[in-house]
């Protein structure tokens, strides 16, 4: 749930005035489901007092219907554990997944829908991720009963939404009670969290937990289908070699954009999410230079660690190629990570590029100052990818 097409265009006159003056947001649809939701009992309990209790008052119906569902999440979990956790542990998962990395805005979640087209593929799901304790015996019915809680589009870029498009299994790990970075989310006026799970520098029997619930939630998503796993979230992008070691034949895509476009994007990311699923009113205090420290820490990792990938298995693509000819780079894409037959599933995606040919993306602006920091911070990317100042 973190990236599509935007653009940015440069600070003139008009533009700053604009900036200037309050955008108008959507009313919040205080019934829908946050990202939370689907926590036991006991990792919900624990999450509220680890972070004190630091609740918004205004917030605070957010976290008392949280809670109550947490009950009824705790007694599927026991079920689902009771009628199928034998089934789900025996359950092999396909030893090549298809992984998608890159930064949180450049073209992820769009490249996501694409191979999701193919039949052959499954992906998480935002039901299976918001509910990773008991998803496969409560999905049929709580898709049908809660239709009308899931928003339509996204609040940070107005794509669509729905229960059952692909989603970010790292969701499904905060739910799990895995730390995660995402869990800022939540409470974005304290200290971001659990910083050294982005590139999983912990312990190595945190490492092991950490490996065991990602692989296990994943042996959930196949037992109910059987098919090829596409995998992804950003945060991914820092873990290459944990997740080499779980899926050594696995099929990477990396994803880079325009980093003047990908850090206003980002830092309008993270406001949406902080105001959408947070428990607290943001101030947003350090967010800039948070957006700029992790996406270093990120592609300095990822560079680390990216001659462990036998060079066939990586396929990289710029985000402005694609959306340029974005029929071509696909059957390349096809054609080096071998996924099989590309002309089965063109007609597919020859239809959702058509369908989705007007979508506006968002713009943006950056100021002198914000340019400069993206230019120096970032020197690095800006240079080995051909992105100008």
């Amino acid at each position: 749930m973190t990236d599509s097409p935007s653009s940015v265009v440069p600070p003139t006159s008009a533009t700053a005035a604009a900036a200037k003056k309050p955008a108008a947001k959507k009313k919040e649809r205080k019934w829908a489901p946050r990202m939370w939701i689907g926590m036991c009992y006991g990792t919900w309990t624990l999450f509220l007092i680890r972070n004190r209790f630091q609740v918004s008052f205004c917030y605070w119906y957010k976290a008392v219907l949280i809670t109550l569902v947490s009950f009824l999440n705790t007694a599927q979990w026991l079920v689902e554990s009771l009628i199928l956790g034998p089934a789900i542990r025996r359950t092999k998962i396909q030893p090549r997944p298809l992984i998608i990395l890159g930064h949180w805005r450049s073209g992820t979640t769009w490249l996501h829908e694409l191979l999701g087209l193919d039949p052959q593929f499954t992906s998480p799901s935002t039901y299976q991720v918001m509910a990773p304790n008991h998803f496969t015996i409560s999905h049929w019915w709580v898709t049908r009963v809660f239709y009308w809680l899931m928003p339509s589009r996204r609040p940070m870029d107005n794509m669509p939404m729905g229960w059952d498009r692909p989603q970010e299994d790292e969701f499904a790990l905060c739910n799990l009670g895995i730390p995660s970075p995402y869990l800022t989310i939540a409470f974005p006026n304290r200290p971001p969290a659990y910083q050294e799970y982005l590139t999983l520098d912990v312990s190595e029997a945190e490492r092991t937990r950490w490996k065991n619930a990602l692989y296990h939630f994943l042996q959930k998503v196949t037992f109910l289908t059987g098919k090829r796993l596409i995998i992804k979230s950003p945060t991914h992008t820092a873990r290459v070699r944990t997740l080499l070691e779980m899926f050594p034949d696995a099929r990477f895509i990396y994803i880079v954009r325009d980093p003047y476009v990908l850090f206003p994007s980002t830092v309008h990311l993270w406001k949406r999410l902080y105001e959408t699923h947070g428990l607290q009113v943001p101030t947003f205090a350090g967010l800039e230079e948070h957006v700029l420290s992790t996406f270093t820490r990120i592609y300095d990792r990822f560079e680390a660690d990216r001659a462990l990938i036998p060079p066939e298995r990586l396929y990289e693509v710029r985000y402005e190629d694609l959306v340029a000819d974005a029929r071509g780079r696909m059957e390349e894409i096809y054609r080096q990570l071998e996924l099989g037959d590309y002309s089965q599933v063109r007609p597919a995606i020859e239809k959702y590029l058509a369908e989705n040919a007007d979508y506006q993306t968002n713009k943006y602006s950056l100021t002198d100052e914000q340019r400069a920091a993206v230019r120096t911070r970032w020197r690095p990317f800006i240079e080995k990818y051909g992105y100008g100042s």
